[in-house]
């Protein structure tokens, strides 16, 4: 049978996404051999991280080659299997690539979740959500009474990170683009207050929001809003380097904060982390994560879009910030 795939055709340093870096082609999908499952992929999920991968500037990850299958996650239905790893008509979630079928033999893939939509595994209960547990409760260390400041808090990480914070007893400031962002941080995500970057001064906001500081930064941005968050953070806080966003329209590492010495007057910490660190505790992380869906005390949102020929648009959209929520493409 045949396949459609989305191949990398450049790799996008230094600058947009474009749609020339991505090259659909179909070729021929061979039969499953012993060990092996013929997969349909229902589903593509889209991280920031993606363009890093393209970029080949993400050393955590094999480096990609020109004309190598686009990396990505998605949700795939067993069609034909000759695997016990994989029954068939079960769905399952994993490294799919950017394709249609695949032949696979089952390695990485996780059945989705029971009880909850199956594109949960690629947000709430997938990368998105262990992302945000790992960075918060490893990293960030909330203690009850904490003010927890969340940088892209509207995407689905950060609106994760913030209900979480909540659940731990802390108060959570969210800094998102656009006042339809920021409303919905605050009446439907929990966030206690939300900062709107495109509207004004954040450095005035957060002295307003959090007049004695703030104990937990998780950063998904990074640059100029990075800086101002060092700029206010309180008497031993913990600053959480999750992603970056500012800097993949560039792919150029930014100069560092002109704040960043305010860590030795605050007696604080700056980390990075690779969620991949704590992949021997995805199963017990997840069940701990349905749980508090299914108690209603975390809520997500999935910004779906259409057809397998808009792969490469549907990236695209993170990097607009036309997505709202976990971006994934329905094929």
């Amino acid at each position: 049978m045949k396949t459609r795939q989305w191949l990398l055709a450049d790799h996008p340093r230094g600058r947009p996404l474009k749609d020339e870096d991505f090259r659909l082609v179909e070729t021929d999908l061979p039969e499953p051999g012993p060990g092996q499952a013929l997969c349909q992929v229902l589903w593509l999920g889209f991280d920031p991280a993606q363009k890093g991968w393209a970029e080949n500037v993400a050393d955590y990850v094999a480096p990609m080659n020109i004309g190598d299958v686009m990396r990505g996650s998605g949700i795939i239905r067993v069609v034909k299997s000759h695997t016990p790893k994989l029954k068939e008509g079960a769905l399952y979630a994993g490294l799919t690539g950017w394709t249609e079928w695949l032949v696979t033999d089952g390695a990485g893939f996780e059945p989705v979740y029971p009880d909850l939509p199956p594109t949960a595994m690629l947000s709430v209960l997938g990368t998105t959500g262990l992302t945000a547990w790992c960075g918060l409760f490893k990293l960030g260390k909330p203690q009850p009474g904490d003010t927890v400041l969340v940088s892209g808090a509207a995407g689905a990480t950060g609106s994760t990170v913030g209900q979480l914070a909540k659940v731990a007893g802390c108060r959570a400031i969210g800094i998102a683009g656009g006042a339809e962002k920021c409303r919905w941080l605050v009446e439907e995500a929990g966030y206690d207050a939300a900062i709107d970057y495109k509207a004004g001064n954040v450095r005035a906001q957060l002295k307003e929001l959090a007049p004695g500081g703030v104990d937990v930064i998780f950063d998904n941005v990074g640059g100029r809003l990075l800086n101002d968050m060092l700029g206010h953070i309180a008497t031993g806080a913990r600053v959480v380097i999750c992603g970056g966003i500012s800097r993949y329209e560039t792919g150029t590492m930014p100069a560092g904060p002109e704040n960043y010495f305010n860590l030795v007057f605050r007696r604080a910490t700056m980390s990075g982390f690779i969620v991949l660190d704590w992949a021997n505790e995805f199963p017990a992380l997840r069940k701990r994560l349905a749980a508090l869906v299914n108690d209603g005390r975390l809520v997500f949102r999935v910004d779906e879009q259409q057809g397998f020929e808009n792969t490469p648009r549907t990236l695209m959209r993170l990097f607009t910030g036309e997505n709202r929520g976990k971006q994934v493409l329905k094929l």
